[in-house]
């Protein structure tokens, strides 16, 4: 899996982090790589090798390199909220500092990324399972 650099550009953008004092190229790359998602041609990340016990994971030679990067700037945003969320208010000097402003603005901007994260599906699977025996369809009305 590769990264670009105009990913990295983006998402440092995007999490308001210009220069590399706080986070590393290599940190943004770690952040970016943890959602890859579907490509534009249907390709999975991953397939599954179901020949083992349990089945493994594999990469997909055929999938394009395509991140959420919504989803790691949200990352971002909430790893700098937890260092906000040690900081509070104080007044010193005539003056009042109200340092909690930064937990809840880096708060705020998690959610938005969070909010616009590349749709996901699951399957669910009912426990226990009902057997279908005991049901027609005349049982079914809406």
């Amino acid at each position: 899996m590769t990264v670009t650099a105009a990913q990295i550009l983006q998402v440092r953008r995007m999490a308001a982090e210009l220069t590399a004092t706080t986070y590393s190229d290599a940190a943004i790359t770690a952040f970016i790589e943890a959602y890859p998602v579907m490509d534009e041609r249907g390709e999975e990340p991953y397939t599954w090798d179901t020949s083992t016990t349990p089945p493994t994971q594999d990469e997909n030679d055929d999938w394009i390199d395509t991140y959420d990067l919504n989803a790691a700037a949200a990352d971002i945003w909430e790893e700098k909220a937890a260092v906000w969320a040690a900081k509070y208010d104080f007044t010193a000097d005539g003056g009042t500092y109200h340092r909690s402003q930064g937990f809840e603005q880096a708060q705020k901007m998690a959610r938005h990324y969070r909010s616009r994260r590349q749709p996901g599906t699951r399957t669910m699977v009912m426990r226990p399972k009902v057997e279908t025996d005991l049901y027609d369809d005349s049982d079914l009305h809406n």
